[in-house]
């Protein structure tokens, strides 16, 4: 009876306290996640910031995370991983008679950030690399100053900054482009060509619709850097993304304007596996590597 107590007790430890060590080393995988996801929101400017905000959500998603633990490195540029571990001894009750009072667990993530190569959600509106406030002198991009976005006739025939976010060539319904414009394209887009939409639907009441559910809210364009064909065959060079709080619109007939300010963004993205992707324009994707 003796021999089968032991027994019966070890397996009560495999079950129970194996059991709970595994349930909260799960926990503390959690809280890791959080803390790096969230702390990479303020890579690669804010080194200092993205520990603190790490150890904020640390401390909201369970704690056991030691300020030492978090860590900012560099990847593929300057301060842009962070890497967090959390880590607590758990005390067991029936191992304590295979001479195992507790176990020290641990759980590690490590999050990137980077500029990405392809992203979710873009809205249907180009924008010219060479706008004063993208390509500008002055260190810009620059954020959070009122500007316009225009609309209209731009660069080719048949071309009124507007794309076919899905490939196709040729007309898109007004109703498809509202889609987008409300909701952002549902799949990721890569950088590259895609064909000008043919015709100045802004003014439709689909697109006029929809611009209105959008005041006060940030979409996400593409940012172009040429324009070549005509009409339908006109197609834009896509070379990264930027964000537009946008405040007000004004469009009418073949032209109009958004008003409001570009500013930095954090979209649903992949980044490259060599870290290049698209430039700089603000927008950021950020992923656990670990």
């Amino acid at each position: 009876m003796v021999l089968s107590l032991v027994v019966l007790l070890g397996m009560c430890a495999l079950v129970l306290d194996v059991g709970s060590w595994f349930r909260e080393k799960r926990r503390l995988q959690g809280t890791a996640d959080a803390a790096a996801l969230a702390g990479a929101q303020q890579l690669p400017s804010n080194p200092s910031a993205a520990q603190t905000m790490a150890m904020s959500y640390a401390n909201q998603n369970g704690g056991d995370v030691a300020g030492a633990n978090i860590t900012v490195t560099s990847t593929n540029m300057a301060n842009d991983t962070i890497a967090v571990k959390a880590a607590k001894t758990a005390s067991g009750f029936f191992s304590g008679v295979l001479g195992i009072a507790s176990a020290n667990i641990d759980a590690r993530a490590k999050a990137l950030v980077g500029y990405p190569q392809s992203v979710l959600g873009v809205a249907p509106i180009v924008v010219n690399e060479q706008h004063p406030l993208i390509h500008g002198t002055g260190g810009c991009p620059c954020f959070t100053e009122m500007t316009t976005i225009p609309l209209g006739k731009n660069g080719a025939p048949g071309a009124f900054d507007l794309i076919n976010l899905d490939g196709s060539r040729g007309g898109t319904s007004p109703g498809t482009l509202a889609s987008w414009m409300l909701d952002g394209y549902p799949s990721y887009l890569g950088l590259g060509n895609y064909y000008s939409d043919p015709g100045a639907k802004f003014n439709s009441s689909a697109m006029q619709n929809a611009l209105q559910q959008r005041l006060n809210t940030t979409l996400l364009f593409p940012v172009y850097d040429t324009l070549q064909g005509n009409g339908a065959n006109a197609h834009y060079n896509v070379i990264g993304w930027i964000g537009f709080h946008m405040t007000a619109y004004d469009a009418r007939g073949s032209s109009g304007t958004l008003t409001g300010y570009f500013t930095e963004f954090i979209a649903q993205g992949i980044l490259p596996q060599n870290g290049n992707g698209s430039p700089n324009f603000g927008v950021r994707s950020i992923q656990l590597i670990e």
